[in-house]
């Protein structure tokens, strides 16, 4: 699945074009590497996203089309 529909999908950033944009702007790195928005996601993936002074790491743990509200948190692990 493409980091930018992955992220939406998470609800860590709560829109696609949000999602592609901080791509562009290199706020995204996967495994220590900035990555487009077409990166292909893993589960076992780190991905950390700096926003402003907040910089979250988090390591995929699945990856689903489709995931409630209440389950997108599974979808990920924060690595604090």
């Amino acid at each position: 699945m493409r980091l930018d529909k992955w992220l939406k999908v998470s609800r860590l950033i709560k829109r696609r074009t949000v999602a592609n944009e901080a791509c562009d702007n290199q706020r995204i790195s996967a495994n220590g590497r900035p990555v487009k928005a077409s990166y292909e996601v893993k589960p076992g993936d780190v991905l950390e996203l700096r926003f402003g002074e907040r910089v979250t790491r988090v390591e995929v743990l699945a990856v689903t089309d489709n995931v409630g509200k209440n389950d997108a948190p599974a979808l990920y692990r924060e690595l604090g």
